[in-house]
C-alpha cells in the first residue's frame, strides 16, 4: 500500500484521470481503450495526441500495457493494485441489497453449520456473479454426545455428535498405558457438563471447572479432557473445510481461446484445493477485507484471477473462517468488497 501511494503521488491530476478511465473501462468491458475514446469521455478537453503522451508515461511506469498490437491500453497487475489501493472509491450496499442478504441469511438460521456455510457460498456467488469460496474450521454446532475410543497405545478417537446430527471424529494423544476406565470417566464427565453448548462454550466451561478444581477427576482423566480441548479449540491445521460454489459463473463472459484456457487452469487450481486453503489461511490472520490480484499469490500466478475475502468471527471474536469470491482480475472491486465484508459479518453473527 505505501508503494502504491508513492506511485500515485507521482502522477498529476490529468494522468490520474486518464489512468482511472482506462482501469474503469477495463473493469466494465474487459477491452483496451484508445486515446480517441478517452478524448470523448474525459471531463477536460484533451487531444488524442496529448492523451497518448500521458499513456506513454503510464506505460513507462508499468501501470498500463498494450495487449498484442492493439492501439488501446489495459491496466497491468501493478496498475490494478494501484487503482484498488489508492484511486478506487468503494461503494456501499444499498438498503435493498442489505435487506436481501439479511433475508437470505435468516432463512438459513435453522440449518447445520456446514449447510449455512455452503448456502452462504451459493449466495455470495449469485450476488457477485463469481465463484464463492469459504474456508472454515470443521465443527459440529451444539454438542449432544461425546465418546472416547482407544485406538492404540498413545492414541484415542474422539467422536463428537451435534444436536444437528453432524458427527465429527478427531484423534488425540493420550498417555501410554491409559486404562479404558479413564476414557469412560472423561466421557461421562463431559457428557454431563457440555450437552447443548457450542464447542467454544464447552471449552470455556470445562477450562473454568478444571482451573478452579471443582471437577473431582484423577490426573489421567484431566489429561484426556485437556487433550480433547486442544483439538476442539482449533489448534490443528487439518481441521479446515473448503467450500467452493458457483464455478460455472467463471465461464460466463469468456470470449477468447486464451480466456477459456485461463479459466480451465483456475478450475484445476480450485479442484486441487491445497494451495487455495493455504492462501485463504493468510486471510484469517487479519481483520477486514483482503484482496489478492493475479500473481500476487501462488495459486493464481498463471490464471489471471483475483480473490476478495473477509474473515468471520465467533462470539469471542476468534476468527473461525473466511468468506469471499474468485473471479477475473477485472472484478467490480468497488461493488464486491462491501458485499463480501457485509456477508462475512452476517455469517459470523449467525454462527454465534
Amino acid at each position: 500500500m505505501p508503494e502504491a501511494l508513492n506511485e500515485l503521488k507521482s502522477l498529476n491530476e490529468r494522468s490520474r484521470e486518464i489512468f482511472r478511465r482506462i482501469v474503469e473501462t477495463y473493469i466494465a468491458t474487459g477491452e483496451p481503450v484508445g486515446s480517441r475514446n478517452l478524448a470523448r469521455v474525459l471531463p477536460t478537453t484533451l487531444s488524442p495526441a496529448s492523451i497518448r503522451n500521458v499513456m506513454s508515461d503510464l506505460e513507462h511506469l508499468g501501470l498500463i500495457f498494450a495487449p498484442h498490437t492493439s492501439a488501446g491500453r489495459m491496466p497491468t497487475q501493478q496498475g490494478l493494485r494501484l487503482f484498488v489501493d489508492g484511486l478506487m472509491e468503494v461503494g456501499e450496499l444499498t438498503p435493498d441489497e442489505r435487506r436481501d442478504i439479511e433475508a437470505q441469511i435468516k432463512v438459513r438460521q435453522q440449518n447445520s453449520f456446514e449447510q449455512v456455510l455452503s448456502e452462504a457460498g451459493e449466495m455470495i456467488s449469485g450476488l457477485s456473479h463469481c465463484a464463492g469460496v469459504i474456508l472454515a474450521e470443521k465443527m459440529v454446532g451444539r454438542l449432544k454426545h461425546i465418546e472416547f475410543v482407544l485406538l492404540e497405545p498413545g492414541r484415542a478417537l474422539v467422536v463428537l455428535v451435534g444436536e444437528d446430527s453432524n458427527v465429527e471424529n478427531r484423534v488425540i494423544s493420550v498417555p501410554p498405558g491409559l486404562p479404558p476406565s479413564s476414557l469412560t470417566e472423561a466421557a461421562n464427565y463431559l457428557n454431563a457438563n457440555i450437552r447443548g453448548l457450542s464447542i467454544v462454550e464447552a471449552c470455556h466451561r470445562i477450562e473454568s471447572e478444571l482451573a478452579t478444581t471443582r471437577a473431582e477427576l484423577d490426573d489421567l482423566t484431566r489429561k484426556i479432557i485437556k487433550a480433547g480441548l486442544a483439538e476442539w479449540s482449533g489448534t490443528m491445521d487439518d481441521r479446515k473445510s473448503l467450500i467452493v460454489r458457483g464455478q460455472s459463473n467463471l465461464l460466463t463472459d469468456v470470449n477468447a481461446a486464451e480466456d477459456l484456457e485461463r479459466i480451465r487452469r483456475l478450475l484445476d487450481d480450485l479442484e486441487a484445493k491445497n494451495d487455495l486453503i493455504q492462501l485463504l489461511g493468510l486471510a484469517d490472520r487479519a481483520d477486514g477485507v483482503r484482496i489478492f490480484i493475479g500473481s500476487e499469490n501462488k495459486l493464481f500466478s498463471m490464471s489471471g484471477s483475483s480473490l476478495i475475502v473477509a474473515p468471520f468471527q465467533d462470539h469471542s471474536r476468534k476468527i473461525v473462517g473466511v468468506l469471499g469470491v474468485i473471479g477475473p482480475t477485472r472484478l467490480n472491486y468497488a461493488r464486491i468488497i462491501p458485499m463480501v465484508d457485509y456477508t462475512a459479518r452476517l455469517v459470523g453473527r449467525l454462527l454465534t
